[in-house]
């Protein structure tokens, strides 16, 4: 766990208990406080076969919420979807995640921390593409999240190892508070090789060596001071520590209160849902009848107008009706003058029958006449030309 107090970084352990409380890893901690839902669906949730890791082994019997969680006190996203009160899926979205869309209506992404394949089948094409972009963004996010993450962990551990690498520049050992061995063998030197020297340059190398001595000194009491203020600082983060688990228990208790109302909600949620779906039906069926309805009072003006055109219709089979019995009258008038000429005809072909018997006895008549003249004419042309 990385803290900050004062302007100073500590990297404290974190035991595993404290890490599952942390990451919300068990189901009766999911959904703690700092983690909200920022996504939902419902979809069937399937897993890899563990023995055959071919065949998918559904995990719900009906559809249920798929969500996808943000967690911003650690700045993670969670896919988690709950059947009742068992958790069949809670997968972290990590950079390397690829979510594959193998089918129009079915989706896949391997979990290596659950050692697991998970699938999800959706009602429509429209709900996967959704899916699929939202895990995509959120991968991306996470991926952000842990550059970020790495750049404040290199920015905090650099302080930490310059202000240690100034306190080993100078450290704590008797060559350092009295001098090496060469600093410690030089007045000696100076004394046997110059026995006849001047007060004044004997004294030069113990001047040299007491400041030294002074400096060494002035080393030491900066080294203690920072010691004392590391001591102080470690004291603080030790009450830091108790301070903080202590808040851990107290953010689990919330949790568990939180996730007893979370239940609570989820069945008042269940039921409004039943309510939703009731009232969907009931506006459908709504619908529906407002069409039907609609549908016959078209088919009502339909029929009306069809009734108006029966009614021209019928007005015009009287007149057509009035017209054909003047018609008809008007025909019986031709039939009788169709008969009357027809008698009329009958008698004419019979006096022009007799007119055409009475020609052919005259030509007969005419005939024989002719014949006679031209045996008349032929006889007196004999004669005339006896004579």
């Amino acid at each position: 766990v990385l803290t900050a107090r004062c302007n100073q970084y500590w990297i404290l352990p974190v035991t595993k208990s404290q890490e599952e409380g942390v990451s919300f890893s068990t189901d009766r901690n999911l959904g703690k406080m700092g983690e909200q839902p920022i996504f939902s669906t419902r979809a069937h949730v399937f897993q890899i076969d563990p023995n055959t890791k071919k065949n998918w082994v559904p995990t719900s019997k009906h559809a249920v919420t798929v969500s996808y969680f943000y967690d911003s006190t650690r700045n993670v996203y969670r896919i988690i979807s709950l059947d009742g009160s068992k958790a069949i899926i809670n997968s972290t979205i990590s950079p390397n995640m690829t979510f594959t869309k193998t089918s129009q209506k079915f989706g896949q992404w391997a979990d290596s921390r659950a050692n697991t394949v998970y699938g999800l089948g959706f009602s429509s094409e429209h709900h996967l593409t959704k899916f699929a972009e939202k895990f995509q963004e959120f991968k991306e996010a996470a991926r952000l999240a842990k550059e970020k993450s790495q750049e404040k962990m290199e920015l905090t551990s650099t302080p930490s190892q310059e202000s240690a690498g100034g306190d080993l520049q100078s450290p704590l050992t008797p060559e350092s508070i009295n001098g090496t061995d060469d600093e410690r063998t030089t007045p000696e030197v100076t004394q046997n090789s110059e026995p006849r020297a001047e007060t004044t340059q004997n004294a030069l190398p113990y001047t040299h060596s007491s400041a030294i001595n002074k400096h060494w000194e002035a080393e030491l009491a900066t080294l203690k001071g920072n010691n004392a203020k590391l001591t102080a600082a470690l004291l603080e983060s030790t009450a830091n520590v108790k301070q903080w688990k202590q808040q851990l228990a107290a953010y689990q208790e919330e949790a568990e209160r939180l996730h007893k109302r979370v239940s609570e909600l989820e069945c008042v949620s269940s039921q409004a849902n039943a309510v939703q779906t009731h009232k969907t039906e009931l506006n459908q069926t709504i619908q529906e009848l407002e069409s039907t309805l609609k549908k016959k009072e078209e088919e009502i003006e339909r029929l009306k107008e069809e009734i108006e055109h029966a009614k021209e219709l019928q007005d015009q089979r009287d007149s057509l009706s009035q017209k054909l019995q003047e018609v008809e009258t008007h025909n019986k008038d031709l039939e009788g003058q169709l008969t009357d000429l027809e008698q009329r005809l009958e008698k004419s072909q019979s006096e022009q029958e007799a007119f055409r018997n009475n020609l052919k006895t005259l030509l007969e008549i005419l005939d024989g006449k002719i014949f006679e003249l031209t045996e008349l004419r032929d006889s007196l042309a004999k004669l005339l030309k006896c004579s």
